[in-house]
C-alpha cells in the first residue's frame, strides 16, 4: 500500500455538544467549516490526486471544502460511515461506559472494524496516489488497528490531517504523523507533509 492521508471531519454539532453521533447526520459548526479550510491550506502541497469521503454530512462537507481548494472531485464510500452506536447515539460521550461495549442496536468494535476495513483496504491499494480519506474518529481507530499502530481511544482531533507512511521494509511499522507543514519541499526533495 502506498502512503495516504487521513482527515477527520471538522467539528460537528454533535462534537460541540459532546454527544455520540455515530451514524447520525450531524452538520459542521462554523468552527468545523473553518477547520476544513485550514486543513485545505495544510494539504495544498501534498500532491493529493484523489479524495474519498464518508457520505455523512460532516465528513462530506469537510471533503468538499478541501476538494474545492485543491480543484479535485470527491467520491463517497458508505463503508466509511462512522460506527453505528444504536441506542447510544445522541447520548453524552462522557456517559459511555466503555468504547468496546456492544451498544443495543449498534455495531460491536469488531463488526465495525471489519466492515470499515472491507471498504478501506481496496481504496488504499488502488491508484492514483496520494489518496485523502475524509471520515471519522472511528475510521482512524480502524486504520491504526489494521496497520499495526497502537489503538488510540480518543481518536484524532477534528480537522487534523494525518499522513500514513508504510514501512521501509517487510514487517516494519507504519507511521502516522500530523500534517503541520504549510508549504511543499522543493521539487528536488521528497515532499514532507
Amino acid at each position: 500500500m502506498p502512503p495516504f492521508l487521513f482527515l477527520r471531519h471538522g467539528q460537528s454539532a454533535a462534537n460541540h455538544e459532546r454527544v455520540i453521533a455515530g451514524a447520525l447526520d450531524s452538520p459542521l459548526t462554523d468552527l468545523g467549516e473553518a477547520q476544513a479550510r485550514d486543513a485545505a491550506a495544510l494539504l495544498a502541497g501534498a500532491g493529493i490526486r484523489r479524495i474519498v469521503a464518508s457520505p455523512l454530512r460532516r465528513a462530506l462537507r469537510t471533503a468538499e471544502i478541501v476538494a474545492q481548494a485543491l480543484g479535485l472531485p470527491v467520491t463517497t464510500d458508505a463503508g466509511l460511515v462512522e460506527r453505528r452506536w444504536g441506542a447510544w447515539e445522541g447520548r453524552l460521550v462522557a456517559d459511555r461506559p466503555d468504547y468496546f461495549m456492544v451498544p443495543e442496536g449498534g455495531e460491536s468494535w469488531e463488526g465495525f472494524r471489519d466492515r470499515a476495513w472491507v471498504a478501506l483496504e481496496p481504496l488504499l491499494a488502488a491508484g492514483p496516489s496520494p489518496l485523502l480519506v475524509v471520515a471519522h474518529a472511528g475510521i482512524m481507530r480502524v486504520l491504526r488497528d489494521r496497520l499495526g499502530l497502537a489503538f488510540e481511544a480518543k481518536g484524532v482531533g477534528n480537522g487534523l490531517p494525518v499522513r500514513f507512511v508504510p514501512p521501509d521494509g517487510p514487517g516494519g511499522p507504519w507511521t502516522a504523523d500530523p500534517v503541520t507543514k504549510l508549504q511543499p519541499e522543493p521539487a528536488s526533495t521528497q515532499p514532507i507533509v
